[in-house]
């Protein structure tokens, strides 16, 4: 252990004296005029945490020693244990500037990454300091100045020493005095005001100062970049509060990993759950500002999509509100979820550009980067007489962290959604421009930028294929990196790595961390293996979304080897020893060991991920109770015998926040009026009191208002983007959005559309006075390479303007496109809906949360007994929805009479319509109508469509008995509470994770 020694001279200039024993205790007076914040000062330490102590953990430690004899007799030894990092000698000797104390001398001792650091320290006459109770709130305010530096990020760089990046704490010179500490820390210790004044004046700042616009002459978009500001500023400081609290309570935490993130809109969210929506609004309207108005002027985040991305983004929220310790790591695309524009009914698809006028709601860190390597080769170096593997790698990229406060509802917590951008190494960049390679240099760069330019790169080639895989390891190896950092912060034995760390793999784009986390562990930790495979089978779970296996993520073996040689090295080690075992356990039955295998044998040898995933995880989660049946009789039947209680399910969820509160205003204003509170924002299993007033009269009346103006929103909305006038309110707003798939069957949504308007114009006059106005909406994005649901949109597109163009059907029925849906316009259409169909043929659909959506907005259901539709079931009643169609059993059976199956009349005569040319682009749908013919019907359109007519003329008698529609509506919303994400992430963090809530006190 090398010592050395220094002085540390300090001018002795009016410092305060510190106090002598006959006082008690050591009192800086701090502001206390203003609500206080939890960032802590040195002054109030005793009183604010009286749970410090001198070991408050592994990493930090302060001691009181008495010098020898004979060496600093006057002074009192104060030793510091802490790990070495920039700017912390600063940070020691500002405590005691502040504290009034001179240092006579210091001694630095260094013990691995640690260091101990003795301060020989006297009052500011030059006396000992004795006094216990001075001594103690000495060493706990020396705790918490290093604990604060410590906080996370707070003061840590973890970029490269080539970016020359130090992050510096402001400072107060020696002379300076007591005072200007206590004003500081007096400033730091109150929150900002959310009356009207204050806020306006902060918004015209942001006006001036932030967008750079003069304060006389700024417009709506403007006005929204600073008001966003204004809100980014009020999370900021409850985020840095969380964060303190969350390092100082040392928790498990809960780490996310999720390659999308569906956001959506973060203004009203984010002012919601602040709890200041309200005084935003009048402080704008002020101004002469609407919020409304300046609120549509936001972009929606788009990074990701359907209904895995959008969980992410519910899970984050309730996450937060819930106060679990939790972190969420995914990408920061440069380009979202394409925008979709429909020109003469075809989709074409344009860059998302969702960056282009900046992101306000994020913070760039750039002192978090990490470095993430690929290519290149695996040596072996011998160390301390082991030998371990060295990954030499052939390209380095950097990635760089930018945050977004995610904040709880009813609580102050507020966590971190931290996202990842690639960026090149600038060591490779001054190598190329030094040697005057400037096109080397720029193609490096765009070649490491474009790993996070794109939301789903097509993986038809090899190409799309290996930026795929380098997506997922770029995003992986960062969030590794970041983990492990946080551990080693806290901690030096990797034993406790299981008690602190709880790694969630959202599907099977995150499960190269497995690979990663052992890579760390064995190279670079140096642990053994079997330390670093038992570390791994405790901290990871899987949760799966995929019900066929077509759909198993697989990725070719000589890409893994080329791009990731050492994490293919790993993997072959895990399965080596996992079949091993496996051979003890069901013998030499080889059909069985390599169907379990996570190498897949053949013509192209591939890893299955998701067997990785299985393998390594202590938990196995579905995503609904039929989802897990089909993961243990089908999908991974083999595991399931092997592991039965690996497995289990946790249904999915939303957030009643935002497709309630946020979307929904009107209707959670009445909920809160006939339960008598708004507690169930927070607490949505009190909904279930609306069913003590699903009869009476009032609400009823009240209930359809609330229907009837949001159905007013979406009839504007659908005029103003479509140009289809909506004449009448009193139609049935028949509604279908979801991602188009053939298995999701808007086509049968559509035929049935047709086969009511075929209907409708051979009746007679007095018939069509009986029938139910309908206006259908349809809505949805096809991927880019996907043919036949682009051939879908296209229908839609042909039979609504045949439809909307005849003067025989008027208002009796409508059918409407709405292009590019997203979060923000599912907002306007949720809550304006009366009936919603989810078609998806049974046994396809893992979960299906859009449904969720719909019912807590009151709308009734028209489904398939499929994914959590059969939970719903059990909560609103079979006679509350309009359920049809082959049950999952039935499918199999189905299927195997091809040709055989006996389809009704109405069905082969609207495909014969469609074949026939009466929509136009006769040779265009030839093929769409080949699919879903004779044996070809793979998703059982024509098995299934008599049961639908059915469900549709059920749902036409239920709408015309408004009494009876309204009274299903009511239940519908008061049975949705299992639906509730808060219920998904309790039990996730109870049962799987091991995480428990850690409230930031306000």
């Amino acid at each position: 252990m090398a010592t050395f020694s220094f002085s540390i001279h300090i001018p002795n200039t009016s410092f305060p004296s510190f106090p002598s024993p006959s006082k008690s205790v050591v009192s800086l007076p701090i502001l206390h005029t203003l609500p206080h914040r939890n960032t802590l000062s040195l002054a109030s330490s005793a009183a604010k945490h009286p749970h410090a102590t001198s070991e408050h953990n592994a990493s930090t430690s302060v001691t009181v020693e008495t010098p020898p004899p004979g060496k600093n007799d006057n002074s009192t030894a104060f030793v510091i244990r802490a790990r070495n990092r920039i700017g912390l000698l600063q940070i020691i000797t500002r405590v005691f500037d502040v504290l009034g104390l001179r240092i006579d001398k210091a001694t630095v001792d260094f013990e691995g990454d640690y260091f101990i650091k003795t301060f020989f320290v006297t009052d500011s006459r030059g006396n000992k300091i004795r006094d216990q109770k001075s001594l103690e709130s000495i060493k706990m305010a020396l705790i918490e100045a290093l604990e604060d530096d410590d906080d996370d990020d707070a003061a840590i760089s973890v970029a490269p020493p080539a970016r020359g990046i130090m992050a510096r704490k402001p400072r107060l010179e020696s002379g300076e005095g007591k005072g200007k500490a206590e004003r500081m820390f007096g400033l730091m210790d109150v929150f900002l005001k959310n009356d009207p004044l204050t806020l306006q004046r902060d918004i015209l700042d942001h006006v001036e100062f932030t967008v750079a616009k003069s304060r006389f002459s700024f417009d709506d978009f403007e006005a929204y970049q600073a008001l966003a500001h204004c809100v980014r500023d009020r999370l900021i400081e409850r985020w840095h509060d969380t964060q303190i609290h969350f390092s100082h309570k040392d928790p498990k935490r809960l780490y996310f990993l999720s390659l999308e993130f569906l956001m959506g809109r973060s203004l009203s969210n984010s002012l919601i759950n602040l709890g200041i929506r309200d005084q935003f609004a009048d402080a704008l309207s002020q101004l002469g500002f609407e919020f409304e108005v300046l609120a549509e002027q936001e972009g929606d985040a788009c990074l990701g999509n359907g209904g895995l991305a959008r969980l992410s983004a519910c899970q984050m929220d309730s996450l937060a509100t819930l106060d679990y310790p939790a972190i969420g790591y995914g990408l920061r695309y440069q380009y979202g979820l394409f925008r979709q524009i429909i020109l003469d009914g075809f989709q074409h698809e344009q860059p998302d550009y969702w960056l282009n006028f900046g992101n306000p709601w994020e913070i760039e860190r750039i002192h978090i980067t990490y470095t993430v390597k690929f290519y290149g080769t695996v040596t072996d170096e011998v160390l301390n007489g082991e030998k371990y593997k060295v990954w030499v790698p052939g390209e380095m990229v950097e990635a760089v962290a930018y945050d977004s406060p995610i904040p709880g509802y009813g609580t102050r917590n507020t966590i971190d959604l931290r996202l990842w951008a690639a960026k090149p190494s600038d060591q490779h960049d001054m190598e190329a421009y030094n040697t005057g390679d400037y096109v080397d240099a720029v193609v490096n760069r765009q070649r490491a930028e474009s790993i996070s330019s794109i939301l789903y790169p097509d993986d038809r080639s090899y190409q799309g294929k290996e930026l795929r895989l380098k997506q997922q390891y770029f995003f992986v190896s960062a969030s590794v990196q970041d983990i492990i950092r946080r551990f080693k912060d806290k901690h030096r034995n990797f034993d406790e790595f299981p008690e602190k760390v709880a790694l969630q793999l959202n599907d099977t784009h995150p499960s190269l961390a497995i690979a990663e986390v052992m890579r760390v562990l064995l190279d670079e930790e140096h642990l053994g293996r079997k330390k670093a495979w038992d570390i791994v089978c405790k901290i990871f779970s899987f949760t799966t979304h995929t019900v066929s296996p077509e759909a198993l993520e697989k990725i070719p073996v000589d890409l893994m080897g080329s791009l990731l040689p050492r994490h293919l090295q790993i993997i072959y080690d895990i399965n080596f020893h996992f079949v091993e075992e496996l051979k003890k356990m069901i013998g030499l039955d080889y059909d069985r060991l390599a169907r379990m295998s996570i190498v897949e044998e053949g013509a192209v040898k591939n890893i299955r991920m998701a067997h990785l995933s299985i393998i390594c995880s202590h938990t196995v989660n579905g995503v609904s109770r039929l989802h897990s049946e089909l993961l243990k009789t089908k999908l991974f039947k083999d595991f399931y015998e092997l592991w039965p209680n690996k497995f289990h399910y946790k249904t999915n969820g939303v957030t009643q926040r935002r497709w309630i509160v946020v979307s929904n205003p009107s209707l959670c204003a009445l909920i809160s009026k006939w339960l008598g509170t708004d507690a169930w924002i927070r607490n949505i299993d009190l909904l279930i009191g609306l069913r003590d007033h699903a009869t009476n009269a009032k609400l009823h009346q009240e209930w359809k208002m609330v229907k009837k103006v949001n159905k007013v929103r979406l009839a504007e909305y659908i005029e103003t983007m479509s140009g289809l006038k909506v004449v009448s309110l009193d139609a049935m707003f028949d509604v279908q959005t979801k991602r188009m798939h053939e298995y999701k069957r808007q086509l049968l949504n559509i035929l049935g559309i047709i086969h009511r308007y075929d209907c409708i114009k051979n009746m007679n006059k007095n018939d069509r006075k009986k029938v139910v106005p309908r206006v259908c909406v349809i809505g949805g994005k096809a991927a880019p390479g996907y043919e036949m649901a682009k051939k879908i949109i296209k229908l839609c597109h042909v039979v609504g303007e045949k439809i909307n163009k005849d003067n025989d059907i008027g208002d009796l029925l409508k059918l409407v496109f709405i292009p590019d849906y997203n979060v923000s316009v599912a907002e306007l259409v949720i809550p304006g809906a009366d009936l919603s169909q989810h078609l998806s043929t049974a046994g396809h659909e893992a979960s299906g949360t859009s449904s969720m959506k719909y019912l807590m907005n009151g709308c009734l259901l028209l489904a398939t007994e499929d994914g959590s539709t059969i939970e719903m079931i059990e909560e609103i009643g079979k006679e509350n929805m309009f359920l049809f169609g082959a049950k999952v059993d039935e499918v199999g059976a189905l299927r195997e009479k091809g040709a055989a199956l006996k389809v009704p009349l109405q069905f082969l005569r609207v495909v014969r319509m469609i074949r026939d040319g009466h929509f136009g682009h006769k040779d265009y749908f030839k093929s769409l109508c080949d699919k879903i013919e004779g044996e070809n019907d793979y998703f059982l359109l024509g098995a299934d469509f008599a049961g639908y007519l059915e469900a549709q003329a059920a749902a036409d008698k239920a709408f015309v008995d408004e009494e009876r529609w309204t009274k299903m509506s009511i239940l519908s919303a008061a049975g949705s509470g299992r639906f509730s994400s808060d219920r998904t992430i309790q039990d996730y963090a109870e049962n799987t994770w091991g995480v428990k809530p850690c409230r930031c006190s306000s």
